[in-house]
């Protein structure tokens, strides 16, 4: 049997096609028992079953091979569960006979309280604890539950049986066919399934209650949650309902079960998961309170919504044939989404906001630790490191900018010939590729492959020289470095108005264009009103802009020579650029400065061009470039960080004081994101007029839980300027905080408050802080959105923290929960001495499931130390931080 060790794919000799399971949970003892029939096929000679298992107990003598169409029984001479390779192994002592055939297994397992295979989430009812069971197998967790072929390309029907405490719910992908009930116990049966994947296979038993509504094709959906919450289903029930109308549309195919149902669970470790025909979802992503949830969490519910939904298309139906692809589920279930939402929800403006998602990619790859969107994967435990920025958000954007190449039409019309072609069965990228296409003549595998075969992407280099424009691409690092990638890029461009544009595909590192026949003067009469306001860099602003990669449908950034910088920089305060421009042109130049290809100077001019921007997307990322430059500046020049954070306050004020605290009658859903946004951030940079009012507003909010002096959209402001605020003199905010935490019964209360805690610039708070995230009030799932808010002041002690508990750390989260730890206490720091530190504590102390995060976190350290010299080197910056900082308007 040693031959079969090691191995990162399940040997093919047999095949499975129907799983009969029976699960029979004790939801008190935290174990369940089970019984497996599963059906399969060998179709080569072996003397070997080989599947997954891994933290179940097998009797030995319940395991046969049973021959079909004669009374035979196998039964093998040695069974070997091998846990590190998480397969079971049954030897027999003579060849199977080849053809269908049966395999019984009975066994047991515990209910465990890791968030994944088959656990236990806790929730009160009637003041009482009470414990429900879940199923969550993505990427590789099914095994955990009962022994299987736990691999994306062996597809089978399921038969599931439940034996449950009779009062309770029992749901699973398909509808009940016949319920019994005996005594206290109730045995269900459920319709057996279409073919599908192992990882799609789900159970949910608890108290639950549920809210539901039918598609115009009749299809029952319903949003289940705790008893007592089934109001705060309605918001996501009517987005399900819609969706699902859309996508039969625009998929050319209706969905294919009798019904859908979406619960909310109390413990759940990512965001959701796209069961076939019963979607799981953390509470958060799920469940929409009027009074309590803010306009950023209804967004949030509409998009995961929809994005799940899109994978009973894209990823249940059609299954990636392995985990290598697994961008096809997730890249297009996210690009999707936004389709989905922007057709409910046009005044979003989600286009816009889907910049977002292609920053974050670009961030991540731009690490020389970052990796392919086609990944190789070698053993399951390295599935969970690649459900990351590249697989969904980079995915998502080169997406997008395949349709904006092809065109919608074309796009839609292929992908609907894709599902058609591979509906229950398996895909990888190059049948996507192969079947685009075919209905679009363009060369499209050539074009993609540069993008999903190779890690990274351009920063494609432009500069005018007399009437030509020349280009040259080169990777980006966000190091400095230049990386030896080549991509085939398609270049949108225009010049002086988005009617003037042109569009190519720089297939080689260096190309040029005549602009003779791009000019146009639309636009000049506008920038020349502007040219004199703040010119400080030179260059003409009379000349006509140029920009690249229009509304940033590409996957590149773009660093433009100093002329057409400044022609740019006008351009953005003359109001001539979309917001999606005036995204692209502010993003990319904090990632050219971070990785040392521009001064900080030109960087702070330029974002002072945005004092009179009013975009809600724009803000977001001017906001978080202010946070960023500000921390950094911190650590680089420590006398000058004042100035800096004056300078930023000064540049938020204006927008701030337009929205004011008090939302205004028909205000739009983007403003009152928006709003919350800034009062954040003016109070984490320490504004004292946004503070004071935070204070005074969170004092009401005390007294009067219901007041409107501090709705949704603004309390996790007031909750950070309490906590920076907070002082060992006055600790009273930190402790109402807390209360506020432990009266509410509502999660996003409770990760509002969570998120907030952490900000404290008082070291000695921070830790008590950590501790308390460690303590059995804090849900394991939620304690991330405390460490992703640790303040400034609090990095060294939580590095601390984090090295005096790790043991306790490691043995409680695994996987992607494990890998968040380190990159968000890690990637904070600015310093080499840091990054060593880190490399040596975790030398160690890795495992497969976070060795890419430590990498990634390490050199996100490294670079901020690179970017923290340059800053300390540039001429002049001291002279340009004071003047911005009490320049007067």
């Amino acid at each position: 049997m040693e031959m079969f060790k090691g191995q990162a794919r399940l040997p093919d000799f047999a095949i499975p096609r129907r799983y009969d399971i029976k699960l029979k949970p004790d939801l008190s003892a935290c174990s369940f028992a089970g019984a497996l029939v599963v059906e399969l096929d060998v179709v080569r000679e072996t003397k070997f079953l080989i599947l997954n298992a891994v933290e179940l107990v097998v009797d030995d003598s319940s395991v046969v091979f049973k021959v079909s169409n004669y009374d035979k029984e196998i039964r093998p001479k040695e069974i070997v569960l091998v846990e590190d390779d998480e397969i079971l192994i049954m030897g027999f002592a003579e060849l199977l006979p080849l053809g269908r055939g049966a395999l019984a297994i009975d066994f047991e397992g515990t209910l465990n309280d890791k968030m994944r295979g088959f656990y236990r989430s806790s929730y009160e009812y009637n003041g009482e604890k009470r414990n429900m069971a879940v199923t969550q197998f993505e990427a590789a967790d099914a095994r955990r539950c009962f022994p299987c072929w736990d691999e994306p390309a062996f597809k089978a029907t399921f038969q599931i049986t439940l034996q449950v405490p009779s009062q309770l719910v029992a749901l699973s992908n398909m509808p009940v066919v016949q319920e019994e009930i005996n005594g206290h116990l109730k045995t269900v049966t459920f319709q057996e399934s279409p073919i599908m994947s192992t990882y799609l296979v789900a159970v949910v038993i608890g108290l639950l209650d549920y809210v539901e509504a039918f598609t115009p094709e009749g299809t029952r959906v319903r949003v289940y949650c705790q008893v007592g919450k089934a109001r705060l289903g309605n918001f996501a029930l009517d987005v399900a309902v819609r969706t699902l109308d859309l996508y039969k549309v625009y998929f050319s195919l209706p969905y294919t079960l009798p019904k859908l149902d979406m619960v909310a669970i109390p413990d759940f470790a990512l965001g959701a998961m796209e069961n076939y025909g019963l979607v799981t979802y953390r509470e958060t992503a799920l469940l929409y309170d009027d009074q309590n949830s803010a306009a950023a969490n209804k967004q949030r519910i509409a998009i995961v919504v929809a994005h799940e939904l899109a994978h009973q298309w894209f990823g249940n139906l059609v299954t990636m044939e392995w985990w290598t692809h697994l961008w096809l589920n997730e890249g297009f279930a996210t690009w999707v989404s936004y389709l989905a939402a922007d057709h409910l929800f046009p005044d979003w403006k989600v286009w816009t906001q889907f910049l977002d998602q292609t920053a974050e990619g670009l961030r991540l790859d731009g690490l020389a630790e970052s990796h392919p969107i086609e990944v190789e994967v070698n053993h399951a435990r390295e599935i969970d490191e690649i459900f990351d920025a590249i697989s969904y958000r980079k995915g998502a954007a080169v997406i997008r900018m395949l349709q904006n190449y092809l065109g919608p039409e074309s796009f839609q019309r292929s992908l609907a010939s894709y599902i058609k072609k591979f509906a229950s069965s398996n895909a990888k990228t190059e049948d996507l590729w192969a079947v685009l296409e075919k209905e679009s003549g363009e060369p499209v595998k050539m074009i993609m492959s540069s993008w999903t075969k190779q890690k990274g992407y351009p920063v494609v280099y432009v500069k005018l020289k007399d009437t030509k424009l020349e280009f040259e691409q080169s990777q980006f690092l966000s190091s400095g470095l230049d990386g030896d990638g080549e991509w085939i890029v398609p270049i949108t461009l225009c010049c002086g108005s988005y009617t003037s544009r042109k569009s190519f595909l720089l297939q080689k590192k260096i190309d040029n264009l005549d602009m003779v026949d791009l000019v146009s003067s639309s636009d000049e009469a506008s920038l020349q009103e502007k040219g004199n306001q703040g010119n400080r860099q030179g260059g003409n602003p009379s000349l006509q802009w140029i920009k690249l990669n229009i509304d940033q449908t590409g996957f590149y950034r773009v660093q433009y020579d100093d002329e057409l910088a400044a022609r740019l920089r006008f351009a953005v305060e003359a109001g001539c650029l979309s917001a999606t421009d005036r995204f692209g042109i502010l993003d990319d130049s904090f990632a050219l400065c971070m990785a040392g290809k521009q001064t900080l100077s030109s960087l702070l001019f330029l974002m002072n061009a945005y004092r009179e921007e009013t975009d809600y997307t724009v803000l977001s990322c001017l906001i978080e470039a202010t946070g960023r430059v500000a921390k950094v500046a911190a650590d680089a020049l420590p006398e000058l960080s004042n100035h800096v954070v004056q300078f930023f306050i000064n540049l938020l004020q204006v927008s701030a004081e337009k929205l004011g605290w008090e939302s205004r009658g028909n205000e739009s859903h983007l403003d009152a994101m928006l709003r919350g946004e800034l009062l954040i951030a003016l109070s984490e940079f320490g504004h004292d007029m946004t503070q004071t009012e935070a204070v005074r507003r969170f004092k009401a909010f005390l007294d009067d839980r219901n007041t409107s002096l501090l709705p949704p959209d603004t309390r996790k402001a007031a909750y950070v300027a309490v906590m920076r605020t907070v002082s060992h003199a006055d600790r009273s905010g930190y402790e109402s905080l807390l209360r506020v935490y432990r009266e509410t019964d509502l999660s996003m209360e409770k990760v509002r408050v969570l998120s907030s805690l952490a900000h404290s610039p008082e070291p000695e708070i921070v830790l008590e802080v950590l501790n308390f995230f460690l303590t059995p009030e804090v849900r394991s799932q939620d304690i991330f959105h405390g460490l992703y808010g640790i303040s400034a002041e609090g990095r060294e002690v939580a590095w601390k923290w984090l090295k005096d508990n790790w043991d306790h750390i490691s043995k409680t989260w695994s996987g992607l929960l494990l890998a968040r730890f380190v990159s968000s206490i890690v990637s904070p720091f600015s310093s080499d001495e840091k990054a060593d530190e880190a490399e040596e504590f975790f030398s160690s102390r890795t495992n497969p499931a976070m060795v890419r995060t430590l990498k990634q976190s390490i050199e996100r350290v490294r670079i901020k130390a690179k970017w923290v010299q340059c800053i300390r080197n540039e001429k002049g910056i001291a002279e340009v931080v004071k003047e911005l900082a009490h320049r007067k308007y």
